[in-house]
């Protein structure tokens, strides 16, 4: 038996809920082929270049993914992270004449640069709310207890049920409850379960490249004396720094509230999905994602953090 996106019990649907089911657009572009129904013992292809290293979705296990890309791009964000903080505290703060101008703005700087780090580490090692892989099976069919007419739908690369709002990503090569988007810059999907994390980091590092472009303004402004050339030329690349991640993560944190208060991914916005679900606006939308009520909580990328279990 050959099924498309959609299954149902033991009964087809009639024929008008027929011609709805054609008319859904989004699911039928999500699912490019027809599939059959996974028996219990089978197993989806893994194949690819990504994926995550430790997959499974409903254990407390690493999630990490195995792309070339954004391994790099991970890596590269925290060399220059790592180096505005040496020119700061290095090259302005520890020359300066004033002990307690260094020390409060290096405690400072530091913290930020810390919490900015911790951030891109959740996001980066959080499963973003991956469903289940694998989980379209006869077995599993049955046990739904679904009634006659009744739709799901499967996703067919990776051969899951598929929620509403999920989508499959290439790279993760997994399902995605709520995905905005793919970034390689934290080499991981932001969806469901990581988006806090993700704003979190573009917040930290659009407030660390603040912080750096004024320290360099202060630094240039106040110097009475002769600075040597190395420094000053780190002192540039760092202000060329601050003003290129300023200008994406102020994007990105702006575009990432906007959809959270209207409850709308970037993908449904591109695809200019109408909503079939209840959304949850504005502060609704941000206790969704952030956990509760306003607190201090939501700025805190360590609340929530519970050591992984290393599989093999």
């Amino acid at each position: 038996m050959t099924i498309s996106d959609a299954f149902s019990l033991h009964l087809p649907p009639p024929p008008s809920f027929q011609g709805r089911m054609q008319s859904s657009g989004q699911r039928q572009r999500d699912t490019e082929q027809h599939r059959p129904l996974l028996s219990a013992d089978d197993n989806p292809e893994a194949g690819g270049r990504a994926g995550p290293l430790f997959p499974p979705a409903d254990q407390d296990s690493l999630w990490f993914i195995q792309d070339g890309c954004g391994i790099v791009c991970g890596v590269v964000t925290w060399l220059l992270v790592l180096y505005a903080d040496f020119v700061v505290n290095l090259v302005m703060l520890l020359p300066n004449k004033s002990l307690w101008y260094s020390v409060i703005n290096g405690a400072l700087f530091n913290f930020l640069a810390v919490m900015a780090l911790a951030s891109h580490l959740r996001a980066m090692l959080s499963d973003p709310g991956a469903v289940p892989k694998g989980n379209a099976t006869k077995d599993y069919m049955d046990s739904l207890q679904l009634k006659p007419g009744e739709v799901i739908y499967k996703c067919p690369k990776c051969c899951s049920i598929k929620p509403q709002r999920a989508h499959h990503c290439s790279i993760c090569k997994r399902c995605i409850r709520k995905m905005d988007h793919h970034c390689p810059w934290v080499n991981n999907c932001v969806g469901e379960k990581n988006q806090r994390f993700f704003v979190l980091f573009t917040m930290y590092i659009a407030l660390i490249s603040v912080y750096a472009l004024c320290l360099s303004f202060l630094q240039v402004y106040k110097c009475t004396d002769f600075s040597p050339p190395v420094a000053v030329m780190l002192m540039v690349f760092l202000c060329l720094e601050a003003f290129l991640f300023l200008t994406f993560t102020v994007v990105m944190f702006g575009t990432q509230i906007h959809s959270i208060c209207n409850d709308e991914t970037e993908i449904e916005r591109l695809k200019n999905e109408k909503p079939t679900w209840e959304r949850r606006l504005r502060w609704e939308g941000m206790k969704a994602v952030f956990g509760g009520p306003p607190s201090f909580l939501w700025f805190n990328p360590f609340s929530g953090l519970r050591l992984p279990l290393w599989t093999v």
